[in-house]
């Protein structure tokens, strides 16, 4: 698949850009100056697959923290970068504690709250920081909270045009702008070419396709892609699908957020996973074994299928923290758990591991395919432990182990 053409921007060794693969990161929702709670979170993000964490630095208590929260994650022998969100004050935290400014990777800028009429001034402080301290910065444009000067001047100027444009179509063009300039801007005050992301979140499918659009035509920067407000459950993680969906396959994003709304006490990995799990299924990256399934129909009425087809998935997603370590490759691994014979052999024959489990009526027999061929055909009540049982064998041989002094 084409992508856009961009520098690369490394973020404590993790490169973000064009040549490289689509980076998945995520936040934290944690009080920062709750150093335990915090690292915590970071530590369980980072081990689900974020390869970059951004945490809020709001006040002294969460700047002061920061330091003491990398070297919690050196103690747990994590890495993981983390991206630090200033809002309204980020040039007086970052000059106050100079340990934070050197303990984060990367600096989130949001253009439209950095300080209204010295907002230019205050913009070049944190500027200064990250040149002082050689890092990226990622000028994060967002519509609920855009540069309202800017957006005023544009939006009398169109007014004076002959045939205006919709107030919609200003807007987006505002976004763009306040990135550009403040881009500009940033380069003026020594940071690098390379040095600089940009993002435009809106929480609209159409508006991010558009505005991210515009931006990528006017740029060549990394583009960071994300609905700032996805919402809740199923409703997030469609809108989120859909929208990056249409934005990577046009060859535009270099790294990637899904902005889930966690159910209270839910589990904030949810947003890597489903963020993995939209670039496994366009083909980007490989991140876990992959089942297909049948959804199940008049020909399947038991449940075996889909009960297996759960098993075989935990089963994989289970081993993953091992296997990612010890077995390389089997990321990509796919396996199909079919409910009957009108699609069963062939989905079974297209994946590595498949088989294809009796329907309504069928003979009880479940043939299993491995890399296309007949390997075994399994009968009675122990069908789904003896398939584990090839699954095991298959990643064994197809995956031979790294030994312990080689990793």
């Amino acid at each position: 698949m084409h992508r856009r053409h961009t520098p690369t921007v490394l973020i404590a060794g993790v490169p973000v850009g064009s040549a490289h693969p689509i980076v998945v990161q995520s936040m934290t929702n944690t009080d920062t100056a709750d150093v335990a709670g915090t690292v915590a979170q970071v530590a369980a993000l980072a081990e689900a697959g974020s390869e970059l964490v951004r945490v809020t630095v709001n006040n002294d208590e969460a700047a002061a923290a920061l330091p003491r929260i990398a070297l919690g994650l050196e103690r747990l022998g994590l890495s993981v970068p983390i991206v630090g969100d200033f809002h309204y004050n980020g040039h007086l935290l970052l000059t106050r504690y100079p340990d934070c400014a050197r303990a984060l990777a990367k600096y989130r800028i949001n253009p439209g709250n950095v300080g209204g009429k010295r907002r230019d001034e205050h913009f070049r402080a944190i500027i200064e920081v990250a040149v002082a301290n050689d890092k990226p910065v990622r000028i994060g444009v967002n519509w609920g909270s855009l540069d309202q000067d800017l957006l005023t001047a544009m939006m009398d100027a169109n007014a004076d045009r002959p045939e205006p444009l919709d107030a919609r179509d200003v807007t987006m063009e505002a976004m763009v702008e306040s990135a550009l300039r403040s881009a500009e801007l940033a380069e003026s005050a020594g940071l690098p070419h390379d040095r600089i992301l940009l993002s435009a979140k809106v929480s609209g499918v159409q508006d991010l396709v558009d505005v991210y659009r515009r931006l990528a035509a006017r740029c060549d920067y990394p583009l960071h892609l994300g609905l700032t407000e996805a919402g809740m459950g199923m409703k997030g993680t469609v809108a989120s699908a859909a929208a990056l969906a249409i934005l990577l396959a046009e060859g535009i994003g270099d790294t990637i957020r899904v902005s889930l709304t966690p159910t209270p006490e839910g589990d904030r990995t949810e947003e890597v996973r489903v963020a993995q799990q939209i670039l496994q299924s366009m083909g980007l990256r490989s991140f876990t074994p992959q089942v297909t399934s049948c959804p199940g129909c008049g020909r399947t009425t038991s449940t075996l299928f889909q009960q297996m087809a759960q098993d075989i998935q935990g089963y994989l997603q289970g081993r993953m923290a091992e296997w990612r370590i010890t077995r390389p490759g089997v990321e990509a691994l796919r396996v199909a758990v079919m409910g009957c014979v009108v699609n069963g052999p062939g989905e079974s024959k297209h994946a590595d591991l498949g088989i294809s489990l009796p329907g309504t009526a069928e003979d009880p027999r479940a043939p299993v395919y491995m890399d296309g061929s007949l390997l075994t055909t399994l009968k009675g009540e122990t069908i789904v432990p003896d398939f584990l049982a090839i699954l095991d064998d298959y990643v064994a041989r197809r995956y031979p182990a790294i030994p312990d002094a080689a990793r």
